[in-house]
C-alpha cells in the first residue's frame, strides 16, 4: 500500500493497520506469547530494535509511547497559541520560524534509539493486558485527533510553523499505519521463528 497523501487515506490506513495489528495478537499461540523474540539468527535484522524488543508487551508499549509523543506534540503547539501558517516554506528549504521539534530534549533523530530504549525500560513492569489497553485508548486518540485536522492542514506543505518542512500528516502516518507495519512485520518473524 502507498504512503497516504490525503486525509481519507491516512485515516483508512491507520484504521486498517491496527485492526490487522489487532486480528494478528488475538491470532497468536500460548506458545508464541511465552516465548522471547530472539531474532539472532536472522542476519538481515541487525537494527537495534530487533534486540530491545523481547515479547508482544514491548511492541505494544513501543507503540503506544509513540503515540504519546505525537499527542503531546499536538497538544503543546496548540495550547501555545501556534495556528496554520497562510504561507508557503521558503523556497530554500530552510525551516520556518516557530518550528518545534517533535522528539523530547535531549533526544533527536540521530539519538532517538536511546529514548525508545528508556520507553522500554520504564515498562518492563507493564502488563500485556494493561499495554493492550494503552494502545487500543492511545490509537483512539491519535484517530480522533487526526480526524479535528482538514486534509490541507495535514497535507499542506507548511501548514504548522511547528512542523517544520514536514507536513503534519507524515507525523500521522509514521506513527500508525507505518508504525503499524513495523510490529507486524517483528510479529511475523516471531511466529515463524516459533515455527522452526
Amino acid at each position: 500500500m502507498p504512503r497516504p497523501q490525503t486525509k481519507p487515506d491516512l485515516l483508512a490506513a491507520a484504521a486498517q493497520g491496527y485492526d490487522e495489528l489487532s486480528a494478528f495478537m488475538e491470532s497468536m499461540t500460548d506458545k508464541e506469547l511465552e516465548t522471547p523474540f530472539d531474532f539472532t539468527r536472522m542476519k538481515a535484522k541487525s537494527e537495534a530494535h530487533w534486540a530491545r524488543d523481547k515479547n508482544l508487551r514491548d511492541i505494544l508499549i513501543h507503540l503506544y509511547e509513540w503515540h504519546r509523543l505525537l499527542l503531546d506534540w499536538v497538544r503543546d503547539c496548540r495550547q501555545d497559541g501556534e495556528q496554520p501558517s497562510d504561507g508557503e516554506l521558503p523556497s530554500d528549504g530552510k525551516k520556518l520560524s516557530g518550528y518545534r521539534p517533535f522528539l523530547p530534549a535531549p533526544y533527536n533523530w540521530k539519538t532517538y534509539g536511546a529514548m525508545n530504549v528508556e520507553f522500554w525500560k520504564k515498562h518492563q513492569n507493564t502488563s500485556l493486558e494493561d499495554a493492550r489497553k494503552m494502545l487500543e485508548v492511545s490509537h483512539r486518540e491519535v484517530m480522533a485527533l487526526a480526524e479535528t485536522f482538514s486534509n490541507e492542514e495535514l497535507f499542506g506543505r507548511g501548514a504548522f510553523p511547528w512542523a517544520g518542512n514536514n507536513a503534519l500528516g507524515s507525523y500521522f502516518v509514521s506513527n500508525t499505519s507505518s508504525h503499524y507495519a513495523w510490529a507486524m512485520k517483528k510479529l511475523k518473524a516471531h511466529r515463524k521463528n516459533c515455527k522452526q
